[in-house]
């Protein structure tokens, strides 16, 4: 395995335990226990990996050429406990890509504080960078405005109050299809892909 991939894989696997668990905390902060019961409000990364989607997916991916996806075993939040849920649900959601680009901004300083200094030690550069181009691109794909990512919580502030039970079954299920989504556009249309790669690109200048 070269050093891109061991870097990618520092960086994504605890950028992907924060985004989940951030969801967990804030969700418990508006009165949903749920992710708090089930032993989910925690930073031990076993308790979140999903060896398909957080390991093996990734990695498959990798080695096929095509642009790394991967997640985590999803936080469990019950947004009937949510004290408002309509409104706070939309909070719970968003608060993963926040925490994201939070990451992607300390990753950020780091490496240029690093740059700055004339002390480029290449172990702490490359995994700032790699944090950074991970993060940033993590939020920006979760802001998708598509069911599950964090971003359909837009969309559910126009579905009508008695659909939400359907919507949230529809929700649950919809991984594989955005899955498919990701690998096709990777194979044939390139959108995703060529968008992605140009916020990254947009986060390196910045840096150097």
């Amino acid at each position: 395995m070269s050093s891109s991939y061991i870097y990618f894989f520092i960086a994504i696997i605890p950028s992907i335990v924060l985004h989940e668990v951030s969801h967990g905390f804030v969700a418990n902060y508006f009165g949903d226990s749920t992710a708090k019961q089930m032993h989910r409000l925690t930073l031990n990364p076993i308790r979140h990996i999903d060896p398909f989607g957080t390991l093996l997916l990734p990695a498959i991916l990798i080695f096929s050429g095509l642009p790394a996806f991967g997640y985590a075993k999803p936080v469990p939040v019950n947004f009937s406990q949510l004290r408002n849920p309509r409104k706070q649900s939309l909070y719970v959601s968003l608060a993963g890509p926040l925490v994201n680009i939070i990451l992607s901004a300390a990753a950020f300083g780091l490496c240029k504080l690093d740059i700055k200094n004339f002390n480029i030690n290449p172990w702490v550069l490359n995994i700032g960078v790699y944090f950074g181009i991970v993060n940033i691109t993590l939020a920006a794909f979760n802001l998708i405005p598509l069911p599950p990512l964090d971003g359909s919580a837009i969309i559910e502030r126009f579905i009508p109050r008695k659909r939400l039970a359907s919507y949230y079954q529809l929700r649950s299920k919809a991984l594989p299809i955005v899955m498919g989504l990701v690998i096709l556009d990777s194979l044939f249309f390139h959108v995703g892909t060529h968008a992605l790669g140009s916020l990254q690109n947009w986060w390196l200048n910045l840096l150097f």
